[in-house]
């Protein structure tokens, strides 16, 4: 979407990192998109694309006052969790959102309660007992897609232990994207010596869904290293490595991943 708007000519600004990924982003620069971090930068009248991590209502509402062209790039998975969170606004349920308050992703979900108290960010397992909704109402849940499964799991049955009338819906769980490749690399560490073995995984520092796949790869006793790209191979010690899976964040770009591979197959 990002770069059909630009190959359409004039000016793009994209409100956030598109994905959160350097090459991707330094990509579409080169290619002309000028990203903010506020929708006061962006010309009135001229193009904004929303990116894939959403957006609050009042963002979409600057957007219309500001008569911006809007190009919403929003994840399927982002967006259906923004309707699951209207729909419990529109019947009073109070709303837990799993997932890091600060992350972006979270920050738009929030937005759609319109500031009612009714929703609280729950971060772990522990935030569960300080949440103010009656114990004997239903209670809904919706989770930041990017999060670790494990950690997702631990938070609903903690959920499920204090609010019987929990409402679940596929909202309150990770997007496949995260969960397949969280899946796999605890299968492959376990496979095999998890002393002898090492997971690489392709992504950029600030990709929440990279950072995941680092923690669980050595939270299953691997070896586990990020690397950015091929340029970031050169400072890597493989040694004692007998098996090394290479794995990457779900914004990483494939012509990455096959670099990084050529390069170690290479090595």
């Amino acid at each position: 979407m990002a770069r059909h708007a630009l190959s359409a000519g004039g000016p793009v600004w994209c409100l956030h990192e598109l994905v959160h990924n350097g090459a991707v982003v330094d990509e579409l620069r080169e290619m002309g998109m000028r990203f903010v971090e506020s929708l006061d930068d962006v010309p009135e009248g001229e193009t904004v694309l929303f990116s894939a991590h959403g957006v609050p209502p009042r963002a979409r509402a600057q957007a219309a006052a500001r008569r911006l062209k809007v190009i919403d790039a929003t994840c399927p998975f982002v967006a259906r969790a923004h309707r699951q969170v209207r729909e419990f606004a529109a019947r009073g349920v109070p709303v837990a959102v799993v997932g890091d308050a600060g992350h972006v992703e979270v920050v738009g979900l929030v937005g759609e309660y319109n500031g009612l108290k009714d929703l609280e960010v729950v971060g772990d397992a522990a935030d569960v007992a300080a949440l103010p909704f009656p114990s004997d109402g239903p209670v809904g849940v919706v989770c930041q897609t990017t999060l670790s499964s494990t950690k997702v799991h631990g938070v609903l049955s903690a959920l499920r232990a204090r609010y019987p009338r929990l409402v679940e819906t596929p909202t309150a769980e990770t997007c496949n994207a995260t969960r397949d490749r969280q899946t796999a690399v605890r299968a492959f560490v376990q496979a095999g010596d998890p002393a002898a073995t090492g997971v690489l995984v392709i992504g950029s520092a600030n990709s929440a869904n990279t950072a995941r796949l680092v923690e669980i790869a050595a939270e299953a006793g691997a070896r586990a290293v990020r690397v950015g790209g091929v340029a970031d191979l050169a400072g890597i010690d493989l040694s004692g490595i007998d098996r090394l899976g290479i794995t990457a964040g779900a914004s990483t770009p494939e012509s990455v991943v096959g670099d990084v591979r050529a390069a170690l197959t290479a090595r």
